[in-house]
């Protein structure tokens, strides 16, 4: 790994002008930040209930007592083996921060479209603490377009990232924040998508100071190059592009 090699004094003067532009970066951050918090507000009146392990649940009940609610999207439909990897390093991301999000007014709660049988065997297995329910009865997922119909892909009318859906898969990932008042009306404040998740994954803010960076130089140049479920570094398999992990003895024929 080559790289220029200076006196401490000019690196000085390197370090310094690249805090200028970082401090014009934070700016701008806190400056976005507040625009998203500007964003105008949907009511959210029709009824959504889940499955948790101490049975139904509604919208309202997944507050858990405080005004704020952030949803994870967790990609897992019915039956699915092979878990999304994003959506796990998501979730790992947050066991780390959930006492404090809990005791700044913020609730925490996972939610999947797969049954809630599956949904807690998976929890179990990874050992997350976080709060993770099951959509399954509910058009929930569907109505927060994470989720699709065979009818919506084959008419291509599914939408993910407030753009058309390009290709067909019927469950992918996302993060929505709710907001509960006094009178305890709901509504969206907030949805993000995509890449738009790394701002809750606080390793970013490490390896981005890193001399390697994030070295995400595989097939996808995103974080399913290198990323996999915590207990699976070390024992192979792959990474589809939909982010779904693949056990090197899986014999599900997308990899050898």
């Amino acid at each position: 790994m080559q790289h220029e090699i200076v006196s401490r004094e000019d690196w000085l003067v390197a370090r310094r002008a690249l805090l200028a532009r970082e401090k014009a970066m934070t700016k701008a951050r806190d400056q976005l930040s507040a625009e998203r918090r500007e964003l105008p507000w949907v009511s959210i009146d029709k009824p959504y209930y889940f499955d948790g392990p101490e049975g139904r649940l509604s919208l309202s009940e997944l507050f858990d007592g405080r005004s704020q609610l952030f949803i994870k999207h967790f990609m897992m439909a019915p039956g699915q083996q092979h878990h999304c990897v994003g959506c796990s390093f998501e979730m790992d991301n947050v066991d780390s921060v959930l006492v404090h999000l809990e005791n700044h007014d913020v609730s925490y709660v996972a939610v999947a479209r797969a049954p809630i049988a599956e949904v807690d065997a998976l929890k179990a297995r990874m050992g997350w603490r976080a709060r993770f329910v099951s959509s399954f009865a509910s058009d929930f997922n569907y109505d927060f377009n994470v989720s699709y119909t065979p009818e919506q892909l084959a008419a291509k009318k599914a939408s993910y990232n407030y753009a058309p859906l390009d290709f067909e898969i019927e469950d992918l990932s996302g993060d929505s924040v709710f907001f509960k008042d006094v009178d305890g009306q709901i509504y969206l404040t907030y949805s993000t998508f995509g890449r738009g998740a790394e701002q809750f994954l606080g390793i970013y803010g490490f390896l981005d100071v890193m001399p390697k960076g994030r070295a995400e130089n595989g097939p996808f140049h995103l974080l399913t190059d290198w990323v996999r479920p915590h207990d699976m570094y070390g024992k192979g398999g792959m990474v589809e592009m939909t982010g779904r992990y693949h056990p090197a003895d899986c014999g599900c024929g997308k990899h050898g």
